[in-house]
């Protein structure tokens, strides 16, 4: 059976709350095992849940397990790749002096996604789509600018920039890795949309945990050492992470990711409004517009697609 055209709609939502509530769970990790010991707790404490996830929706669906196939094994592998790279670009992007500049230019990666997803799955892009990537760009830039006197001038005159360089490789592979899985779960056509999700996750965290544990096993064991001994925190977190990806893949195996990645900058939304209510921030001008265009883009994708 079919889902609902407007499913993919809360599901992306909720993805994006658990997804805040993952970044926060590892920003406090980070202190004690670093940014890439944080970063495998994404993947290794998250696929036990990812695991449970699957077996759920088989028994509860009786579905059969998918037909694996050579378009499966090459889509899931690029995802899963290209996401562990994304995030290893973007923290040496964070590393640089200018790192505000190359964070920038990693959240291009929505307007990536949109002409990969076009190349490579035939993912039509219409023109309320376009310009609620757009729109929803220019709302996020305005919110985190590397100027914020001069926004889109250091956009344009930066690019060359080591950290811009970085920035922009990031979110070339965060695009690469969202079409990736997209492409993973369509290249199971006869497995239901559910089931078809939940298989990439499982593949995708196991393919991840193999990768990045085996590659810091081999150069800094320590650090998988003090994961592992990190395992209480690191439980809500792998949870957490684990949920958010199960709404990503099942939103994305129901809609192209383009209108997928757009509508989860509601993420941002609710990270910036949370944290100026707690903080009780008054918001300048350019923050108020950057608010009302990012709100705007949110509204466009889900009512013009």
């Amino acid at each position: 059976m079919a889902p609902p055209d407007w499913l993919w709609i809360p599901i992306t939502i909720g993805a994006a709350l658990a997804q805040t509530a993952r970044n926060a769970a590892q920003k406090s990790l980070t202190a004690s095992l670093g940014a890439l010991g944080a970063t495998l707790v994404r993947f290794l404490y998250g696929l036990p849940f990812a695991l449970l996830w699957l077996a759920a929706v088989k028994t509860a669906g009786s579905y059969a397990w998918p037909s694996l196939n050579v378009s499966f094994a090459g889509w899931v592998a690029l995802g899963s790749v290209a996401q562990i790279v994304a995030t290893a670009l973007l923290l040496r992007a964070m590393a640089e002096r200018n790192f505000a500049l190359g964070v920038a230019y990693a959240k291009s990666d929505v307007l990536q996604v949109a002409v990969f997803g076009f190349v490579f799955l035939g993912d039509a892009v219409s023109g309320g789509t376009a310009a609620a990537v757009l729109i929803g760009t220019l709302g996020v830039l305005l919110l985190s600018p590397p100027d914020p006197r001069h926004p889109f001038r250091a956009l344009l005159t930066g690019w060359t920039q080591r950290s811009a360089l970085l920035g922009l490789g990031a979110g070339t592979c965060f695009a690469m890795s969202a079409v990736g899985f997209r492409g993973a779960a369509l290249a199971l056509p006869e497995t239901p949309y559910l089931m078809a999700a939940a298989f990439t996750l499982a593949v995708a965290q196991a393919l991840q945990t193999l990768l990045l544990g085996g590659w810091l096993l081999a150069r800094n064991a320590t650090v998988v050492v003090r994961t592992l001994r990190a395992w209480r925190p690191s439980l809500f977190a792998g949870f957490m992470g684990a949920a958010a990806s199960a709404g990503w893949f099942t939103a994305m195996t129901i809609e192209p990711a383009v209108h997928v990645r757009t509508l989860g900058l509601v993420e941002l939304l609710f990270t910036y409004v949370v944290s100026r209510r707690v903080f009780r921030e008054r918001l300048s001008g350019r923050e108020r517009a950057g608010l009302a265009l990012l709100t705007g883009g949110l509204l466009l994708v889900t009512l013009t697609r």
